[in-house]
């Protein structure tokens, strides 16, 4: 299946084109050009938009991106993000690779497993796996409860623990040290990737007793957290007309939990992104942990060094949309339009899919989880709505965990509003509906 086929495609995850701010990015990026000079531009922090910026990227985005972080989240002093505790990259996707490259070690076997929740995103496998973690990637199911199965994710810890107790890596991390370094890489035993909040694919939130849960077992077992925090401000179930109050991320609540005085690396960083809420073309995102030591090792990798943020230019004209309030005008526009086609997927759902299929009304985020009754093959009913109806919705089987299967496939679907207008929406479902109702008659099944 193509992620562009079909006429009506409920597997793109971005923007309809319509909602993309353009505008605000050209009058964005014409403020933050325009002038002959800034304040900034020979300042070893944040350097003219137009050339190599400092590794960690510029102190003035940070320091924006940290003030709209803190007012969205309501932070105290104890949990509050500052310009130091972040990282700035271009997006999520290389956020990823980045983290693995700088803080794991698989290939000697010094990191010892990775554990990826399942349902998951279905392109990071091959992050992963291009990490070096080929035949050393396990899933983690979420359970009904808003949370994964962290007893599982504790019981293969503690067997993995016991397996390996008498090995002696203790060479390894000079691998991925230069010879004059100053200061070690931190490397860790274990790597869990989740997306905690309106998760990509499953919608759901993960309880703040679930994220506490997996930091104390990051803690104990030497593990660090990655969260894709990417979604988390498109609530769709408080007042539009207010800024959302977003669930607390882990790395906050990491960094909150803390004794006073600490001097480690924490056990969670925050991957985030501005793809989802002003446009994925400005391709710019940061890293965020409880202290500044994680993200100061992320910020000396090679490719940082050599050419400083990734993204310095772009960076620079979020950090103006930040400043001038746009980007809170952008995202109160996005909440109110995919709150509205939210609401109509789960009415159509309701009205034209099967009596007992399983879908609970998306609160979030650009997608939610969907379960046929016992009998439909989710496989065979995705191509026939793509090859008969030109209709794209991707069946489970995209969403596994590389090697470790769930057959997420047989039954379930993950659906986009992103990029579906109301009125395909409705058309896409209801055709949907009657394919289900045909499948329904063919195979003596109720519908």
């Amino acid at each position: 299946m193509s992620r562009n086929a079909g006429d009506i495609n409920f597997f793109r995850g971005y923007a309809s084109l319509d909602l993309l701010p353009a505008q605000e990015i050209v009058q964005a990026t014409t403020d933050l050009l325009s002038p002959k000079s800034r304040d900034y531009d020979t300042d070893p922090q944040n350097l003219h938009p137009l050339v190599y910026g400092s590794d960690e990227g510029a102190h003035w985005v940070r320091s924006a991106i940290c003030h709209f972080s803190n007012e969205a989240f309501q932070l105290d002093a104890a949990s509050s993000s500052k310009p130091e505790f972040l990282n700035l990259t271009s997006g999520a996707s290389y956020g990823i690779l980045n983290l693995l490259a700088q803080t794991t070690l698989p290939h000697t076997g010094f990191t010892r497993q990775a554990f990826i929740v399942s349902p998951t995103y279905f392109l990071i496998n091959e992050a992963f796996i291009d990490a070096g973690f080929g035949g050393k990637i396990c899933a983690v199911t979420e359970t009904d409860q808003d949370a994964v199965d962290v007893a599982f994710l504790q019981e293969q810890l503690e067997l993995f623990d016991q397996k390996h107790a008498t090995e002696d890596h203790t060479a390894d991390p000079a691998l991925v040290n230069a010879p004059d370094a100053t200061i070690p890489k931190k490397l860790f035993r274990y790597v869990l990737y989740l997306i905690p909040t309106y998760s990509n694919p499953s919608g759901k939130t993960y309880s703040i007793e679930c994220r506490q849960r997996l930091i104390e077992l990051a803690r104990k077992h030497d593990m660090l957290i990655i969260s894709d925090d990417v979604y988390d401000l498109l609530v769709y179930d408080q007042p539009l007309d207010k800024a959302p109050k977003p669930v607390p991320r882990m790395t906050f609540l990491d960094r909150a939990s803390l004794s006073k005085g600490y001097n480690g690396y924490g056990n969670t960083i925050s991957n985030c992104t501005f793809s989802k809420i002003l446009a994925p073309g400005l391709r710019f995102g940061y890293q965020e942990s409880v202290n500044k030591r994680l993200v100061a090792q992320l910020s000396r990798g090679g490719a940082n060094a050599s050419g400083g943020t990734p993204s310095q230019l772009n960076s620079m004209i979020v950090g103006t949309m930040l400043n001038n309030g746009v980007c809170l005008t952008v995202l109160e526009k996005l909440r109110t339009v995919y709150k509205r086609r939210a609401d109509i997927l789960y009415e159509s759902i309701k009205q034209w899919l099967p009596a007992k299929t399983i879908y609970e009304r998306q609160t979030g985020g650009y997608f939610s989880w969907c379960t046929l009754p016992d009998g439909y093959d989710a496989r065979e009913i995705s191509a026939i709505l793509l090859n008969q109806q030109g209709i794209v919705v991707p069946d489970g089987s995209w969403f596994e965990v590389v090697g470790d299967s769930k057959n997420w496939g047989a039954r379930c679907f993950r659906i986009s509003i992103s990029f579906v207008h109301d009125a395909t929406i409705k058309e896409g479902i209801q055709k949907w509906g009657n394919v289900c109702r045909e499948y329904a008659t063919e195979h003596s099944l109720e519908f």
